[in-house]
């Protein structure tokens, strides 16, 4: 549904039939035009049925309050792999890579509540320091007065660091975490996809699992330690799972603990630069990054969309869903929602409620790594401020080609001497 090059994209946006309003093109998140299209969407038709797109038929939901009644029912829409699984496109079969995002109750509870000690409060407070310790080492070792990429520079290398103290893995290979998180979860239509077909992105997955399960394996017989794996091993509803199911969840926290963290450090810096005010601002008053970090996230959304299944009967803004019907929930659009959230086109330090966003999604399934995420961003933006770097931003964001998730791939930036 991408709109011609020669043609408007707010033209082209009101233009079509709303039954061809189909938000699940890539194109719309590469070109960086989606905003227009869910504008439409949100004011005419707020949960909208797309008879035919790439994905099959499916229900589109844009507007704050609806996402949220579907994120909160579990109990009808279904994030189960069986049915179909979180993503527009259906989890390949005998392919699938179930972890607890994937499933419904009581199935999800377990083994979310086993990781559940990976990100608490006291993992949390053991880390910042040598989070903190390694922002700066990185901080510190940007060029000055050099055009470089802030993607590879800063927010790849600050995600692999994590990713690898997450793991207990070498830091060393933190190169190979960034590798196979990318190829999980590429379209494999992208222009820099690094696998074409779901058998060659299964093969790569398992190559992943049997490695991480070598050291699962020699965990288990070592005493519980604070990484994921090990707190795995030693857990009475994770220590027996099947090679599939370690599969699942180990890629579930690769993919989750980059992506989010990775593509807010990158779509801050840009949010700051489109509003040189609250830059100035920032500055001025360094004790607002508080406020910053969850209008960072709102504001780049780095999840677009997720998927649910009905499965049961159910009605949604006076639309009628059918069971089996698919349900996509635009995180994307929620975040924009002028009816949930003022201004909210607007990048604005010091909102009111700034926590009031659905980047980490509702209910059972809000992201459960979303206050590591915050702490990693919470600290760059304090030692940012803290040495005063005067970053310029020299050009807009490559976005990555993607419906899933809302990546940047570069953003070219110089900082001062």
């Amino acid at each position: 549904m991408n709109a011609p090059v020669n043609l408007d994209p707010r033209a082209h946006a009101w233009s079509l039939p709303l039954d061809k309003l189909d938000l699940s093109d890539p194109h719309l998140y590469y070109d960086d035009i989606w905003p227009v299209y869910f504008e439409r969407h949100r004011k005419e038709a707020p949960v909208n049925y797309i008879p035919d797109s790439p994905y099959g038929p499916y229900w589109s939901v844009a507007k704050y309050r609806d996402i949220v009644q579907v994120e909160v029912n579990h109990n009808v829409f279904s994030s189960d792999d069986q049915l179909g699984g979180i993503m527009i496109q259906d989890a390949p079969k005998g392919m699938e890579r179930t972890s607890f995002i994937r499933m419904d109750p009581p199935d999800h509870d377990n083994q979310r509540r086993e990781v559940s000690s990976t990100v608490n409060p006291v993992t949390l407070a053991k880390m910042e320091s040598l989070i903190r310790e390694r922002t700066n080492m990185v901080l510190d070792g940007l060029p000055r007065n050099e055009t470089f990429n802030w993607v590879e520079r800063v927010s790849i290398e600050l995600t692999s660091m994590m990713l690898a103290t997450l793991f207990d893995y070498p830091i060393s290979e933190k190169a190979k975490l960034i590798r196979w998180s990318d190829t999980f979860i590429c379209d494999l239509n992208a222009p820099d996809a690094p696998v074409r077909t779901e058998e060659a992105r299964f093969a790569e997955q398992m190559r992943f699992a049997e490695h991480m399960n070598e050291i699962w394996e020699e965990r288990a017989k070592k005493p519980k330690s604070f990484d994921v794996i090990s707190i795995m091993a030693h857990g009475e509803a994770t220590s027996r799972m099947t090679l599939r199911e370690r599969m699942g969840i180990l890629i579930l926290f690769l993919v989750g603990g980059n992506d989010t963290t990775r593509n807010s450090m990158t779509g801050g810096l840009w949010g700051l630069t489109q509003f040189p005010d609250q830059f100035r601002k920032l500055r001025e008053h360094p004790e607002l990054v508080s406020s910053l970090i969850p209008e960072i996230v709102r504001w780049q959304t780095p999840v677009i969309h997720m998927r649910r299944t009905a499965k049961a009967d159910a009605e949604i803004g006076g639309k009628q869903i059918k069971a089996g019907d698919k349900v996509v929930i635009w995180y994307i659009s929620g975040n924009r929602d002028e009816d949930a959230i003022e201004n909210a086109d607007k990048f604005i330090i010091d909102r009111r409620r700034p926590r009031e966003h659905m980047s980490f999604g509702f209910g059972i399934h809000r992201c459960l790594g979303n206050r590591l995420a915050e702490m990693q961003l919470k600290i760059l933006w304090e030692e940012v401020l803290r040495k005063n770097l005067q970053i310029e931003v020299l050009d807009k964001p490559v976005y990555a080609y993607s419906n899933f998730l809302h990546a940047i791939r570069s953003l070219p930036v110089r900082i001062a001497a």
